[in-house]
């Protein structure tokens, strides 16, 4: 009798184990936003990062589109993503196809400061805690790419 009451213990306490791993893997990613001031027009810098072919300038290797799909091309290797809005002059966002969660998107919004009337790039994107330091630099190298082909160095 002892002996059946410590096996059902042990499968319980395996199952409790199974469920908390299980639970850690399922990692929330975490929200990050970068800003970068940028020496151009809104609507040169808008182009750029809207269109395939400014796209493939700058982000990817090469980058094309079917209507609402994107396939970004780097080294060889493909990621697709959807669109999931733009509006012209302003902002454009994209889902990776690849990411279940449809709360994690990668968006670049154009802002203008009414003052100053400095053109900001701002970058809105997601990562696992322990790679968000990897994105910000990621970012940073696109970015600073995106700079060169636009001349705002």
């Amino acid at each position: 009798m002892n002996k059946k009451i410590i096996y059902s213990f042990e499968v319980e306490i395996s199952f409790d184990i199974l469920f908390t791993l299980t639970k850690q893997s399922m990692s929330d990613k975490i929200k990050f936003e970068i800003e970068f001031v940028v020496h151009a027009s809104p609507s040169l810098l808008y182009q750029y990062m809207a269109t395939p072919s400014g796209m493939s300038e700058w982000f990817a290797d090469n980058v094309n589109s079917r209507g609402e799909f994107y396939t970004f091309i780097w080294d060889g290797s493909e990621e697709k993503a959807k669109l999931l809005g733009k509006k012209s002059g302003e902002r454009i966002k994209f889902k990776w196809v690849e990411d279940d969660d449809e709360s994690y998107y990668f968006e670049l919004r154009i802002q203008v400061d009414e003052i100053t009337k400095d053109v900001s790039l701002i970058v809105t994107d997601f990562a696992e805690e322990d790679e968000v330091e990897e994105g910000k630099m990621f970012w940073e190298n696109q970015i600073s790419e995106l700079k060169q082909v636009i001349g705002s160095v």
